[in-house]
């Protein structure tokens, strides 16, 4: 049976002593977590190792004996080191020693109380302390064939890794501390490094504290009845600007929670809201600075005028190439005229909302430019619903045109199965046979006459106005996806991976250091990051979105029959 042995490369240079650390069984496997040098009494070395097991809730306990002689093998120390395997009984007793300067190991095992003692192969892994103890192995992700496989061999190694982890405790000793007990493992900066963060936890105790009560407080608010009433509720419901602000404000509530982080998950979870947030109101800062510098707030003023009057000259000439003959097409002049001057009448009216604005409008946007302290996020949805009122009369035309071919449209078809006999049962759900007299089927056909002769004019004013509303769905759409991949964006194990790869571990990889006959096989342990795309899968943060997820053929669907598709979600859609 081989027997493995995890060593830690930072005692390879340490003196001579006993080595503590886990057996496991299950794997026929030992992990040694550090080195006790001479002199040292056993009963303090077995007190010591029970308090630690009281503490990291991890059965370490004495492994072996190391021997690290720069002189020749000295007999005495030898057999010292073998008497020392019956004061701490562990079977099987591992004997670990480096001769002088030699790259030349020698590892082998006594079984005292065995009857039948056998000979194992030996391998010793040698693995970085610091960089186990830091890491935290993730599940495999792939889903082929060898996933039972691969979980088996993350299991094993999440043992050796979780070993590592819970004996934080050896680690963060004084180096400075003349304690009884000298150990040789990875070690820390000790108590001292660590004064200025624990004076930062202390001082952002109380400034957590505030930010959690003025939390309360605007969350108390927006829950208020008052925001309950229906202008007020149905602009929460439908702004992006308001739909970010809350979605902010739930990152905001999670960071300053008093409640420390159960797992990984949750602090990684944690950190990522954090970096967000941080890097967005940044980004956002950089952008307000930007705005109020060189009277740019101004210039953007001064051109949005003449943009809205010429969008809506465009508009005004589309509408009379619609009026004419379109393309060569004869179109039913009467109904032409009406929608025509209809749609005209609406230009004229945005028209002159514009100009009444227009000695507002740089005052507004100097306020609205403010709120871009709040995150790049927050002034993007505003530029979304800026979008959107400025898009209002076209947004007016596609729903005007909408409902009229919609109404054509389900008109045809329920005339059409009146000329085969059948009519659609509304509670029932299906299409019913029916018998019809003669003047429901003349009726039937004069209106199936009119209505077919009327939706070519119809249908051409409908994908016109389609066409532009896209056009403006497709910009917005473009504006929430750069939000939706700020807010999502794991940023802070983006730089992780890119700085500290061990601290993500995907796997481990071997590397053969020395393989020679009636010698251990000595390996080196290193870790294998996990890929980016990984990262970005494990980590990633939800989000919300205000825009419903149709799928290509429901959206044409919608399209083709004319139904209305709206800038956000129904109430009855569920979110993912």
């Amino acid at each position: 049976m081989v027997l493995k042995v995890f060593f830690p490369s930072c005692c390879s240079s340490a003196e001579s002593g006993i080595l503590i650390g886990r057996w496991i069984s299950e794997q026929n496997s030992a992990v040694i977590l550090a080195v006790v040098h001479f002199p040292f009494i056993p009963v303090q070395v077995k007190q010591y190792l029970s308090e630690v097991q009281r503490v990291t809730k991890v059965s370490v306990s004495v492994l072996g004996s190391w021997s690290n002689s720069k002189q020749e093998k000295e007999e005495s120390l030898s057999e010292f080191l073998e008497d020392l395997g019956t004061i701490f009984s562990h079977e099987p007793w591992i004997q670990i020693s480096k001769e002088g300067d030699s790259k030349f190991w020698s590892c082998s095992t006594l079984q005292k109380h065995s009857n039948n003692p056998k000979e194992e192969e030996i391998i010793l892994v040698y693995y970085d302390q610091r960089k186990v103890m830091l890491s935290h192995l993730h599940p495999p992700l792939a889903t082929a064939t060898s996933t039972d496989h691969k979980a088996d061999d993350a299991s094993k190694l999440s043992a050796v890794f979780d070993t590592v982890a819970k004996s934080k405790i050896l680690f963060m000793t004084d180096r400075y501390d003349d304690g009884p007990i000298k150990l040789t493992h990875w070690q820390s900066d000790g108590v001292e490094a660590s004064i200025i963060v624990e004076l930062m936890k202390q001082a952002s105790v109380p400034a957590c504290m505030l930010l959690t009560f003025l939390l309360s407080l605007i969350s108390g608010i927006c829950r208020s009845r008052v925001l309950k009433f229906w202008p007020l509720s149905f602009l929460w419901s439908k702004l992006s600007t308001c739909e970010q602000l809350g979605h902010r404000l739930q990152h905001l509530q999670v960071i300053s929670s008093n409640k420390k982080a159960q797992n990984q998950t949750q602090l990684m979870r944690k950190a990522n809201i954090f970096v967000s947030l941080l890097i967005d109101v940044a980004l956002g800062i950089l952008l307000m600075s930007w705005l109020y510098r060189k009277n740019r707030i101004g210039h953007l003023a001064d051109t949005l005028i003449p943009v809205a009057d010429h969008v809506a000259e465009e508009l005004q000439d589309l509408l009379q190439w619609l009026m004419g003959a379109p393309a060569g097409l004869k179109m039913n002049r009467a109904l032409d005229q009406v929608l025509g001057r209809f749609f005209l009448y609406h230009i004229h009216l945005w028209i002159s909302y514009i100009h009444l604005m227009s000695p507002f409008i740089e005052m507004i946007l100097w306020y609205v430019g403010l709120s871009a302290c709040l995150g790049l996020t927050v002034a993007l949805c505003i530029l979304s619903d800026i979008i959107a009122l400025l898009t209002f009369h076209i947004y007016c035309f596609y729903v005007y045109g909408a409902r009229l071919y919609c109404l054509k449209i389900y008109g045809l078809s329920s005339l059409w199965r009146l000329f085969r006999g059948k009519k659609w049962n509304v509670l029932r759900q299906r299409v019913d046979s029916c018998s019809y007299d003669l003047d429901q089927l003349f009726i039937g056909t004069l209106l199936f006459t009119i209505l077919l002769f009327l939706l070519p004019t119809t249908a051409l004013y409908y994908l016109v106005f389609t066409l532009l509303r896209l056009l403006v769905v497709i910009v917005q759409g473009l504006i929430h996806l750069l939000v939706d991949l700020i807010d999502s964006l794991p940023l802070y194990s983006i730089i992780l991976r890119l700085c500290r790869s061990y601290r993500l571990a995907a796997g481990v990889k071997f590397r053969v250091l020395e393989q020679q006959d009636g010698k251990p096989l000595r390996l080196l342990m290193q870790i294998n990051p996990l890929s980016y795309g990984s990262v970005i899968q494990t980590y990633r943060l939800p989000t919300y979105s205000c825009y419903p997820k149709d799928s290509w053929t429901s959206l044409c669907k919608k399209l083709f029959l004319g139904e209305l598709i709206y800038p956000w979600k129904h109430k009855g859609e569920k979110q993912d």
